[in-house]
């Protein structure tokens, strides 16, 4: 029990009972442990409580009280048993010492309607695009925050509405995460320091090994990639440095450490910034930065993109009763291609022709496999 007495005893520089109730309970808050087999009895407390042996019974009654309204705290405010008492509250402890400890999956922070609400709404919207591992640790977070707040939750009006929401899957499941590689690599990037992996390339038979200059996360649907850069000497242009930049699926990443050296000051430069690197097309594979698309769109398939457009400059122009068109400054990445050919059926792609060739040659290739 030694290591609750050393709790109990350096948890304040005066005795708890010389502040005012607020602050007592605050500080009984602070040094109460967090677990059964480490809880203490009232003469444990005693010994950071109060100090006075002339006036020890009276301060003994108010830590008793402490106890009492911090446990009606925890239960009034955040629907929460978290002061346990051994014996239980209410019980006659019948010459027991009882014991008191606090539930170590309990925490005053973050408990209200909009942080709840928050962590609901992400478990909803990441139930089928984020890896089970990802996943688990926001349904253990629920589990946690539910054991404190649930039924004022969900009698709430922001808790009311997750009865009416519901994500539909991906056609295609988020893939496995090696969860070691994931820690290594957010360490690397909290610390700003050099990582060795070892990649698979998603067409390669081997893996290489390499050192990277790790940048940040990017989420593609139900894909995370590493963004970075390769080793390469400071430059006075910046171009010459983007040539460096490097994605890499983390799930093809089967091995990451993290190297004792920091990365170069020039990959924190602002021009380098996820932001930044995202509107020069640099984060998801892409043939050039930015194009200027020329769309004839089918009339009727046009409405969608009046509500979801293309880009902010986009513009949309009657052709005739059957035909628009569509113009719109993109970036000319897989994902535009895929969608393109998504809606071949419907639309034609009139410039840059560089891109009209090479979703005609997507269709040709695709004939060519239904042809037989």
């Amino acid at each position: 029990m030694s290591s609750s007495r050393n709790r109990v005893n350096t948890m304040s520089t005066h005795p708890i009972a010389s502040y005012t109730k607020s602050t007592r309970l605050f500080a009984l808050y602070q040094c109460l442990p967090r677990s059964e087999a480490d809880a203490v009895s009232l003469t444990e407390l005693m010994i950071g409580y109060g100090d006075n042996p002339d006036n020890f019974a009276n301060e003994r009654k108010n830590l008793e009280n402490d106890l009492i309204g911090l446990n009606q705290i925890f239960n009034g405010i955040f629907y929460s048993d978290a002061l346990v008492r051994v014996p239980e509250w209410g019980q006659n402890i019948s010459g027991q010492t009882a014991r008191f400890y606090i539930e170590p999956s309990f925490s005053i922070d973050v408990l209200n309607e909009q942080t709840v609400f928050f962590w609901e709404m992400l478990d909803k919207y990441t139930a089928n695009y984020l890896p089970v591992s990802f996943k688990q640790g926001i349904t253990d977070k629920l589990t946690q925050l539910g054991r404190h707040n649930k039924d004022g939750f969900h009698q709430s009006k922001l808790g009311q509405w997750q009865d009416y929401l519901i994500t539909l899957p991906s056609i295609v499941q988020a893939p496995t995460l090696n969860n070691e590689v994931v820690a290594s690599i957010h360490q690397a990037l909290l610390q700003n320091h050099q990582l060795r992996i070892i990649y698979q390339k998603k067409w390669a038979g081997e893996s290489a090994v390499r050192v990277v200059y790790p940048k940040g996360l990017i989420f593609i649907d139900n894909m995370v990639y590493l963004t970075g850069f390769d080793p390469t000497d400071d430059h006075i242009d910046d171009e010459a440095l983007l040539k460096a930049h490097r994605n890499f699926a983390i799930n093809r990443i089967t091995e990451a450490v993290v190297i004792d050296k920091p990365i170069p000051d020039w990959v924190g430069r602002d021009t380098f910034s996820l932001e930044h690197l995202h509107k020069l097309g640099r984060l998801e594979p892409t043939d050039s930065a930015q194009i200027k698309l020329v769309l004839e769109v089918q009339r009727y398939a046009c409405q969608h993109l009046y509500e979801r457009p293309l880009s902010i400059d986009q513009k949309i122009i009657a052709i005739d009763d059957t035909w628009n068109q569509v113009s719109a400054t993109v970036a000319n990445t897989l994902r535009l291609q895929d969608w393109l050919v998504s809606m071949s059926q419907l639309s034609v792609v009139i410039e840059p022709p560089v891109l009209k060739t090479v979703i005609l040659e997507r269709l040709h290739s695709a004939l060519e496999l239904y042809g037989d």
